[in-house]
């Protein structure tokens, strides 16, 4: 890895030389992109949609981009691969976006433009528009099935892998309900004391977590688990006494990660928040800086798991305690929105190669297994824009020599500077391959991803019937 900067490029200063390569490479093993433009490939096309039109698939991977807008996008695939180089995110062929804005509290019919995560996750598990905060509730606060709980009703085996926390919006909207999403413990219910379980409710996400009994739940947030649950069965016990009841078998590290069998549902606690983030450098900042390259995290742990390697034992289990019954999974990689909160721009950009790396993992199983539909998505857009070097930004800014050794500006204006950046409302990418993959086309809204997962299992129960 090289060191922060490989030039004093500023303003008015030098420009750094073509050919320049200060960019890290990602860990031995992440494959970015096959390179190229997929415009003009028929016999790529034609495998796609023929692989399309192969029937309903048996199992269903949702890979999900926390806060990964086309910006955030454009600025990794930059920094990694160059103007003209791909992604593996980019080698989809069907592709469109989706809307993923909110509603108002009781009242659904007032939209808010700007959706949170726990908001927009509880969308496409639930396939209700809710408002922000709410996980798996309505507009009114009333519980809604989720998807991973329709899934085990059918049968199929079901997982969750996240870098962030487990009871974050993304992995809980997919399998519990709270009023807010502050409510991930027993100690923090006081937004959500009709959850609580002390006043009768069904108790703080990470004891719905493990009372829905996923049975793959692998990320961060050890921290609640070890909360002691205030009623009921489990009073006066931890939340991961409570898992270990429901017979979840706990991991902490890579090591015990890939030793875990099949032989029961799994818990991966991976740190007690979320998981570091791989790469550091330049956050944003008013006085502009010089163009600099990332580097390695020193405080990276060496026994965390990545992303993929996540993805890759999930699947296997998966399919093992499946039976032939499918499964579905959910990956998500949830610093890109923590990073670009922050206003870190590598940060953000080796949590995007993780999920591409990831995302290489699943196409590759899903190409030696069969029957599996891969999605991607993202929950909303975040707060990075590149824009001309030159610009005198009223935001703060960083600016990093991209793969190619030019220099790219990164504005991040969405908030006054040092305030915590927040989310844009812009439509995000959505991407399928496999079995219907050809539905995802065009313009949807994140409902649309509920009610594709749920129509092809009706459809599939239907064939079956006849």
């Amino acid at each position: 890895m090289s060191g922060d900067a490989t030039t004093q490029h500023a303003r008015g200063g030098p420009r750094p030389s073509r050919g320049t390569r200060g960019t890290p490479q990602p860990r031995p093993g992440i494959p970015l992109s096959s390179g190229g433009s997929v415009w003009g490939d028929s016999s790529r096309a034609e495998e796609a949609l023929a692989l399309a039109s192969t029937g309903r698939p048996r199992n269903v991977i949702l890979f999900v981009g926390d806060g990964l807008g086309e910006d955030e996008i454009t600025i990794a695939r930059n920094y990694l691969r160059g103007a003209d180089g791909r992604l593996v995110l980019d080698r989809f062929l069907f592709t469109g976006t989706v809307t993923n804005y909110s509603v108002v509290p009781g009242d659904p019919t007032r939209h808010n433009y700007v959706t949170d995560s726990a908001a927009a996750a509880t969308a496409w598990a639930t396939g209700v528009k809710t408002y922000n905060g709410a996980i798996g509730v309505d507009a009114f606060g009333a519980p809604v099935p989720t998807l991973v709980e329709l899934a085990g009703q059918r049968g199929m085996a079901t997982g969750l892998v996240t870098t962030e926390e487990l009871c974050d919006p993304t992995p809980a909207a997919m399998a519990a309900h709270v009023a807010d999403r502050s409510g991930r413990g027993p100690d923090t219910m006081e937004r959500c004391r009709a959850q609580a379980a002390e006043n009768g409710g069904p108790g703080s996400i990470v004891e719905q977590l493990v009372r829905t009994r996923p049975d793959v739940l692998l990320g961060g947030g050890g921290q609640y688990f070890r909360q002691t649950v205030r009623a009921g069965e489990f009073q006066g016990r931890t939340v991961l006494d409570q898992a270990a009841a429901a017979g979840y078998r706990l991991v902490t590290t890579a090591a015990g990660l890939a030793a875990a069998d099949a032989g029961g549902p799994l818990l991966g606690l991976f740190g007690d928040g979320a998981l570091a983030r791989a790469w550091v450098g330049p956050k944003a900042r008013t006085d502009r800086g010089p163009a600099a390259v990332c580097r390695v995290n020193p405080d990276l742990p060496a026994d965390q798991p990545t992303l993929a390697r996540m993805t890759a034992r999930a699947l296997d289990i998966l399919d093992e305690r499946a039976e032939g019954r499918g499964f579905l999974l959910q990956v998500e990689a949830g610093l890109i929105d923590t990073a670009s909160h922050d206003g870190d721009p590598c940060g953000m950009i080796s949590e995007v190669a993780a999920f591409d790396e990831a995302l290489a993992v699943g196409l590759q199983w899903a190409e030696e297994h069969g029957e599996t539909l891969v999605l991607v998505t993202a929950d909303h857009g975040h707060s990075a824009q590149i824009v001309p070097v030159d610009v005198e930004s009223p935001g703060a800014t960083t600016m990093l020599l991209a793969h190619d050794g030019e220099p790219m500006l990164i504005n991040y204006a969405t908030n006054l500077p040092g305030e915590i950046l927040v989310h844009t409302g812009a439509q995000v990418r959505v991407a399928a391959h496999g079995p219907s993959a050809a539905a995802v086309l065009g313009l949807g809204d994140q409902t649309d991803l509920f009610r594709l997962i749920t129509g092809m299992w009706e459809e599939k129960d239907a064939h079956a019937e006849v």
